[in-house]
């Protein structure tokens, strides 16, 4: 799975990716990110990136042309050209056309630009063979190479991963764009690709057409529908996912109606930008991916995880100790020691019969969302034990 980023603060990220599980997925190369500077895709002095709003208002707007631009260097072509794409990708037959496609994104590593990349420190490894001016202009991003050890990857502190062997304009425009690939010291192009085993441009209809469908195009911004779990787990299922980090007042609204599939929010608040929900979507999206949590199970029992009947996790016979939450909140946890600050541990979690303790962290996961989400219990995956349970715990409160 890849992820990639638009902002025009790509220092931002510098961090999120060096610790706990983000960067073992990363080192391991579950997945990888990509982060683009917006400013790389403008073309005045001042690289500048907003605007006043038509009809008066307070703040700035995020332009439309360096957003479609970089979109447009990442093979994303507006909606409506992918959804023709893949209308024409369904009627004609696998066997035209060089026998159907391969469905991952294979990063390549093009000739020489490894080098390059261990040459410098602090600089930049430019698209080769062009004057283009916004490569002459790039001077402040860097090409993070996380969980690795790689001497070359550590002194990749400045430099930028950029696109290698390719005319196109779109990809000349992409010198200001980070490739965090993990656990590898190569320098992989960020741009498509028309090659068996690379990722096409979208709105293409090459001879191995992409899998149009498993990339998203999402907008963060506070006028998105609540980003969920479930929606969590429906992207570590993609191939790819592009998350645009809005700023000021917004984004002009024509990138969302041309480009973005989804218009998300984390949170009934406004932030500074959408970097800060960039981080948490990928967050909660890479620890889905298979592979990443070093107990698949960990992403099923937990709070708005699925229901019991979607969870095919063994255990070897032994009774679960717990149901699966089925879109409530989790139950309490406890460990050692068994009495701490005058609290004991509640007696039922050490007696060893699993039945006992699988009813009473039930009742907890309902006790806990009706007093802190009570919203939740609404869509939750109910048994008629559950209900009871229910009717008892407010029963408590006539």
């Amino acid at each position: 799975m890849r992820f990639e980023i638009l902002t025009i603060f790509p220092g931002f990220f510098a961090g999120i990716f060096e610790n706990g599980i983000l960067r073992r997925a990363l080192a391991e190369e579950l997945v990888t990110v990509g982060v683009h500077d917006l400013r790389a895709f403008t073309h005045d002095r001042h690289r500048t990136v907003d605007d006043r709003p038509f009809g008066g208002g307070e703040g700035m707007v995020l332009k439309p042309e360096p957003l479609a631009e970089a979109l447009e260097a990442l093979g994303i072509a507006p909606k409506a050209d992918r959804a023709a794409t893949i209308q024409r990708t369904v009627e004609r037959p696998d066997s035209e056309g060089g026998g159907g496609f391969n469905p991952r994104i294979e990063p390549t590593q093009p000739a020489g630009i490894l080098q390059a990349a261990e040459d410098f420190n602090r600089s930049q490894a430019l698209y080769q063979g062009t004057t283009s001016p916004a490569a002459e202009k790039l001077n402040g991003s860097q090409a993070l190479y996380q969980g690795t050890t790689s001497p070359a990857a550590e002194k990749l502190n400045g430099s930028q991963a950029l696109d290698q062997g390719t005319t196109s304009p779109a990809a000349e425009k992409l010198n200001g764009s980070q490739a965090l690939y993990q656990g590898t010291t190569s320098v992989v192009p960020e741009s498509p690709q028309n090659e068996r085993g690379a990722l096409a441009p979208e709105g293409s209809l090459s001879e191995n057409p992409p899998p149009l469908p498993r990339t998203r195009v999402i907008l963060l911004s506070a006028q998105g529908r609540p980003f969920t779990q479930s929606l969590a787990r429906e992207l570590a299922g993609l191939e790819r996912v592009v998350l645009i980090c809005g700023r000021y007042e917004g984004v002009d609204e024509r990138i969302n109606e041309l480009y973005c599939d989804l218009e998300l929010s984390i949170g009934d608040y406004v932030l500074s930008g959408g970097e800060l929900a960039a981080a948490v979507v990928m967050d909660a999206t890479m620890r889905l991916v298979p592979g990443v949590l070093g107990n698949e199970a960990s992403g099923e029992f937990e709070s708005f995880g699925v229901a019991d009947a979607e969870i095919a996790t063994a255990e070897d016979g032994v009774p679960r100790s717990q149901h699966g939450s089925g879109g409530l909140l989790d139950y309490p946890h406890y460990t050692r020691p068994a009495e701490f600050g005058g609290l004991h541990v509640p007696e039922i979690l050490l007696n060893g019969d699993h039945a006992q303790i699988r009813r009473w962290r039930r009742e907890q996961q309902l006790r806990k969302t009706l007093a802190n989400r009570p919203d939740l219990l609404e869509g939750a995956a109910l048994s008629k034990e559950d209900c009871k349970l229910l009717d008892a715990i407010r029963s408590e409160s006539h």
